[in-house]
């Protein structure tokens, strides 16, 4: 630390210098200051990487949501972070689902080109190999989805989604996996679902590889885009429905079609986003600016869950008191069932792909260890707030 000598003075005791002093006292401090100067910079030069000095970089974006959903404003939260934090050097211009290609289509946009990105889910692309469920919607060995994006970046799982995307399928994409989403509801449904056996020759919505675990069922499953649900749902051409979450269910209308809500269920126990760029276009993007992208997906993340835990039990509340919706807790039989079905379909896809069951086994491993570790050490949330609030967490909705 720099400290200053009272008795050390740059002008005479008396306080008054003669202006020859004073000349030359100028012309040292131009020679000191411009010395200084030339050393800070070479400093500079050595204790810092070189910062591109470019135009702004305009990419365009697309997310896979509605304009209004609150999954779409994430993804503006996430381009704002970007664009903040490059001091304008980035540009990502965000539009909605349908801008340029259906929600479906997004991934297969941004490796052509016409797009440069987009935000999406990782198991919209289940079609092109079924592993790619397993990095959005993975099976419910025990964790949260914030302890699923743990395994992503200190377990293998970056590394095995890399190898994933441009090995194994040879697509020109970067991806990074964001945004812990909490365990989604069973669906909406015309009556209370009480057992598995309902759900024989069900026609049914969802995405991934709980599409898999819901044949097992019986049910008929339909792949669709969130904004094509709800109208699905009107016309009778489905039965069985689920999209997320309070907010984006209440936005997309499901409380106009429906009236019960299925809450728990092991299909999509826990999931994450996943933003994806074009190979070629990021890779041409300067270090810092790829950095940027980087780490704007991390702070997102944590971003995205702290706005979700404000707005989803709002949302919830107003399900509940101002469209009438009747919330049930789908029985435990049924999520046995589930679990028992799960154990058939990861039987069954890695008994066909080695890669899948590599993925499999990565997870699974870091589980036994990392998830046993809270599951013993952490206290029952659920006597701690029956405790202090004096009602059970599931008050509000039915025990079937």
């Amino acid at each position: 630390m720099h400290t200053t000598d009272n008795n050390d003075t740059s002008v005479k005791d008396s306080g008054v210098a003669n202006e020859n002093e004073l000349g030359n006292q100028g012309v040292s401090r131009r020679k000191f200051l411009a010395g200084s100067a030339a050393a800070a910079a070479g400093a500079a030069a050595v204790g810092f990487p070189m910062v591109s000095t470019a135009q702004t970089t305009r990419l365009r974006f697309q997310s896979t949501w509605p304009t209004q959903d609150i999954f779409h404003e994430f993804a503006a939260d996430f381009a704002r972070m970007c664009n903040t934090m490059s001091g304008g050097r980035l540009n990502i211009q965000l539009m909605p689902a349908g801008s340029v290609v259906g929600a479906l289509q997004m991934q297969d946009a941004v490796i052509a080109g016409a797009l440069d990105g987009g935000h999406g889910v990782s198991a919209y692309w289940y079609g092109k190999h079924k592993a790619f469920s397993l990095f959005g919607t993975p099976p419910p060995f025990g964790w949260t989805a914030n302890q699923f994006l743990a395994w992503q970046k200190y377990g293998g799982g970056q590394e095995l989604y890399d190898e994933l995307v441009q090995e194994v399928l040879g697509l020109e994409l970067v991806g990074f996996l964001t945004g812990p989403m909490p365990t989604q509801a069973l669906g909406w449904f015309k009556e209370p679902i009480r057992s598995a056996d309902q759900l024989q020759g069900m026609s049914y919505r969802t995405v991934g590889l709980a599409a898999d675990l819901m044949r097992e069922f019986g049910a008929s499953v339909t792949i669709m885009g969130g904004p094509d649900i709800v109208p699905a749902l009107d016309r009778g051409l489905l039965d069985g429905a689920e999209f997320n979450n309070p907010s984006s269910d209440r936005l997309l209308g499901f409380p106009d079609v429906s009236k019960t809500w299925m809450l728990r269920s092991y299909h999509q126990d826990c999931e994450a986003f996943e933003i994806i760029f074009n190979k070629r276009r990021y890779d041409g993007l300067p270090e810092e600016l790829q950095s940027i992208i980087k780490h704007a997906s991390e702070a997102a993340s944590s971003d995205m869950f702290w706005k979700a835990m404000n707005r989803y039990p709002e949302d919830l509340r107003r399900l509940r008191e101002e469209d009438g919706v009747s919330t049930y807790i789908t029985p435990d039989s049924i999520l046995q069932a589930q679990l028992d079905a799960w154990d058939v379909v990861i039987e069954r896809e890695s008994a066909n792909n080695e890669f899948f069951r590599r993925v499999i086994e990565s997870q699974m491993e870091w589980c036994e260890k990392s998830i046993a570790f809270f599951l013993e050490g952490e206290a029952p949330k659920e006597q701690a707030y029956e405790h202090f609030f004096g009602r059970a967490v599931t008050s509000e909705s039915t025990i079937l």
